[in-house]
């Protein structure tokens, strides 16, 4: 279930989110910000979504595999 929000923002903070989230994604981006930090859901559970997530898994193995291999060929 959602409910409506009515929020005052300064302009620039208003500007902003209308070029960098996108006009029709701004109640989403602010809800997904703010959910860490009003609910009391665990954080092992949040872990545990991510670690399921085999896609996510692979992409982040890949990251930091490319990452480790940049950094051994970095002149000291």
């Amino acid at each position: 279930m959602s409910k409506k929000l009515t929020i005052t923002v300064d302009d620039e903070v208003y500007s902003g989110l209308h070029s960098v989230v996108g006009r029709r994604k701004i109640s989403r981006f602010l809800n997904d910000l703010a959910r860490p930090h009003v609910t009391r859901r665990d954080m092992a559970d949040g872990y545990r979504a991510m670690a399921a997530d085999e896609e996510r898994e692979r992409e982040a193995s890949e990251w930091v595999e490319n990452l480790t291999g940049d950094i051994a060929h970095e002149p000291r």
